[in-house]
């Protein structure tokens, strides 16, 4: 029988109600054992349980629950899965952590191909990784959304792209999980004179076909760092590549938009920069199902800062004294998001005549000038960069140079060793107009 130890009980959750604790082990759900979160997941949002839980000394408890149905018990355990992690068995010739160099963190080379992450924390899953029972599980249970690289959409160009010979055959999976009804996502990761063009026209107009239940995909270019020594030769795409690419994704658009008033396919936001275009307006990316793989989040912020910027407008004629602020901060920024982070600031200064705001683009030495993205920005880089440059009383980094709820940079730099570095506090700002605004201006000023 597996045991899921059990790491965390949530404050005023029915496990602390129940005296359950850190330590116990999860053994059943409804005389059930557990594989893995998604047997957990289902069991679990039965609105009655009969949990069976095993103390550390070996003591067993079989508690009665009544609850609301989905109600979370509040139990975290030490694995998320509640099993190992499935590592990738493709070697895609775009795969960004072969790119990657040595003497990092071990866990910065895992590559996760796990279904289970797909449904957990947005990864994005080949299939390939898949099996039938973990087929059989999504469907019985309902899991979505499940994202999905698809690459390409014909079977041999798909097996050429992840070296792996079962790749083509993979995507009857997806038939499988459209006659479920399974919500879905996609990506394409494009790549120069492979799955573009021609391929990818082939491959968004097979992908039409499983609307509505696969709401969206994104088009994204391959990132190609200085370390590629012995890997597969890709180019990176030039501004006529990404004007070619942008065309053909927005005549989808079109058609999917008459056909099923969604857009459904989306170019990322470097295709846009790279062509020299303005970014879509928000209309077109139908509720920004893509954010996280970088598509729309220049709009979002820009719109975003529109209204802050006219809130602040309004909110400086009703406080006696804001106007007065005399405050020197700085930010910084990867390449792709500097000339809009610069407007912004030109902006913001305009109406707050006491702030000054110098913008700071960091280069990225550490995976080559070809990466752009602040999230892949390391603490080594921005240090180098800014040391000896004016950084006023404060500097603000977009939260994305962190590691997901910790103070660490892609290098394993901690944030607090940064501040003594360069000698200045250091404010991290979500990814939001809004948020800008007031750690630039210093107050808080939003309800």
């Amino acid at each position: 029988m597996k045991k899921h130890k059990i790491a965390r009980v949530l404050n005023n959750s029915i496990a602390e109600e129940m005296d359950i604790e850190a330590g116990d082990f999860l053994l059943k759900i409804n005389d059930q054992e557990m594989d893995d979160v998604f047997d957990y997941q289902y069991l679990a949002s039965d609105d009655y349980l009969e949990v069976l839980i095993e103390k550390p000394d070996g003591d067993q408890w079989l508690l009665e629950i009544d609850k609301e149905p989905d109600e979370d018990l509040g139990i975290e355990f030490d694995n998320g899965l509640m099993d190992s992690y499935r590592s990738c068995n493709n070697k895609c010739i775009f795969c960004f952590i072969d790119q990657m160099p040595p003497g990092m963190r071990s866990t910065l080379y895992f590559k996760d191909d796990d279904s289970r992450l797909s449904f957990l924390q947005g990864n994005y899953i080949t299939l390939t990784n898949m099996s039938d029972h973990d087929l059989d599980r999504i469907i019985k249970y309902h899991m979505s959304p499940i994202n999905i690289s698809f690459q390409t959409t014909n079977p041999k160009l798909r097996c050429m792209m992840l070296n792996n010979r079962f790749a083509g055959e993979a995507l009857k999976k997806v038939d499988r999980l459209f006659d479920a009804g399974i919500t879905m996502n996609g990506q394409i990761v494009l790549c120069k004179g492979i799955n573009d063009g021609d391929e990818l026209k082939r491959s968004i107009e097979d992908l039409m076909k499983y609307i509505p239940y696969l709401e969206s995909v994104s088009v994204v270019p391959v990132g190609l760092s200085k370390y590629r020594d012995g890997l597969y030769p890709l180019e990176p795409f030039c501004r006529k590549d990404a004007e070619r690419t942008i065309d053909l994704i927005e005549e989808f658009q079109n058609a999917a938009y008459e056909k099923c008033r969604l857009h459904f396919v989306h170019a990322s936001d470097e295709f846009y920069l790279l062509a020299g275009r303005e970014m879509p307006e928000k209309e077109r990316y139908d509720g920004y199902p893509q954010l996280e793989n970088g598509v729309g989040m220049i709009r979002l912020l820009l719109d975003e800062f529109d209204e802050a910027l006219d809130y602040l407008t309004g909110y400086i004629k009703t406080h006696d004294g804001i106007t007065d602020i005399k405050r020197n901060v700085s930010v910084a920024t990867g390449r792709l998001a500097t000339p809009y982070i610069s407007d912004m600031a030109e902006r913001l200064m305009d109406i707050m005549p006491g702030l000054k705001i110098n913008v700071y683009d960091i280069r990225n030495d550490f995976f080559g000038e070809m990466i752009t993205v602040a999230g892949l920005l390391t603490g080594r880089d921005i240090k180098a960069q800014l040391e000896g440059k004016e950084l006023g009383e404060c500097l603000i980094l977009p939260h994305c140079v962190l590691r997901s709820g910790e103070d660490v940079f892609l290098d394993d730099m901690r944030l607090p060793d940064l501040e003594n570095s360069l000698q200045v506090p250091i404010d991290i700002v979500k990814s939001s107009g809004w948020d800008f605004v007031e750690k630039a201006v210093g107050e808080k000023i939003y309800e």
